[in-house]
């Protein structure tokens, strides 16, 4: 796992694209902070740039890095959480602009899940995480499921979990506003 992680850095770092299994599905990754590795994703699921990406980071200590104002009532969503969660924060700040939502929010998820939870260890940034599959393709469940067209699109793509055949499911989402608003997306 360590010689994966190590690959998948160096690939991040230089601004490349990695296929890489997270806390749920097989996601596409790159540098959140870096807009041309940003839009190369959006080229590769041949998706439009005004719909957002999400977001894997390795601790809720990190948050306020990227998020301008934590809301109080995320900190009690995350410790209760008992499966994946994506949270949809207001006023993003120190991503790729177009990475974000038009609204300027931005989708946060903190993995445990032990690879991809190392994988931002070690990189020490935020890592884009969004389904491995073309824009209106059905996402892969697991590695076996995801096309050539986006294993042929990324730079490196992550030996781990490959023969993993259970079934991943997407993350739970929810999007919070100022004031204790919050909406259940999924």
């Amino acid at each position: 796992m360590d010689e994966d992680i190590k690959k998948a850095c160096d690939v991040l770092q230089a601004g490349g694209l990695i296929l890489y299994p997270t806390d749920t599905i097989w996601g596409i990754g790159c540098d959140a902070t870096n807009e041309k590795a940003v839009q190369r994703i959006y080229e590769l699921k041949q998706r439009t740039d005004n719909k957002a990406m999400l977001v894997l980071t390795d601790s809720s200590a990190k948050l306020e890095m990227y998020v301008s104002e934590v809301p109080s009532i995320a900190w009690n969503l995350i410790e209760v959480a008992d499966k994946p969660l994506t949270i949809i924060y207001p006023k993003a700040k120190n991503l790729a602009l177009n990475l974000l939502a038009e609204d300027g929010s931005v989708g946060i998820r903190i993995t445990n899940e032990e690879f991809s939870r190392k994988l931002c260890e070690r990189f020490r940034k935020p890592l884009v995480s969004t389904s491995a599959n073309v824009s209106g393709e059905k996402s892969p469940a697991n590695f076996s499921e995801v096309s050539d067209v986006i294993k042929n699109g990324v730079d490196y793509i992550v030996k781990c979990r490959q023969d993993d055949m259970s079934k991943a499911q997407p993350s739970n989402i929810i999007k919070l506003g100022l004031g204790g608003l919050f909406q259940v997306i999924r």
